[in-house]
């Protein structure tokens, strides 16, 4: 009876551990300075795009070029947002109609044509332990 019980519960919660050992690797580059941060943000739904991480990454700048890792993430689809908070505020400065002033990217290098980048074009799927590379242009 002893050896039932922890292969049961290794049955019922083994299969969560094991998927949750993909890795997102994220190279981001063209940054203007090396001056402030770079804030990364993992999005696990469409509508916490843009708004709300999943999980999240601040990085210093050096020599123009950031990675930063996502390690043990679940299965699923997600889509990276990221920004250079230059003067290290912590937020995203926008102009007076709300467009960026401190240069951003997304997964994909999704495209931003009359509005912000959309989830469809940003999203990417990680499975099976599989580690999946985003290489993002700073705009």
């Amino acid at each position: 009876m002893n050896k039932i019980i922890p292969a049961l519960i290794f049955f019922l919660f083994g299969t969560f551990f094991l998927n949750a050992q993909n890795t997102i690797e994220v190279e981001i580059t063209n940054f203007e300075s090396n001056k402030g941060y770079v804030l990364v943000a993992l999005h696990n739904t469409e509508d916490s795009f843009l708004k709300e991480e999943f999980l999240g990454r601040k990085s210093e700048i050096k020599e123009d070029k950031v990675v930063v890792e996502f390690d043990d993430v679940p299965d699923g689809t997600y889509a990276i947002s990221l920004f250079h908070d230059e003067d290290a505020d912590g937020e995203m400065n926008t102009n007076f109609i709300g467009m960026p002033k401190e240069n951003y990217g997304v997964s994909n290098n999704a495209p931003a044509n009359f509005g912000p980048p959309k989830w469809k074009d940003a999203k990417f799927e990680v499975k099976n332990g599989e580690t999946v590379k985003q290489e993002i242009e700073l705009r």
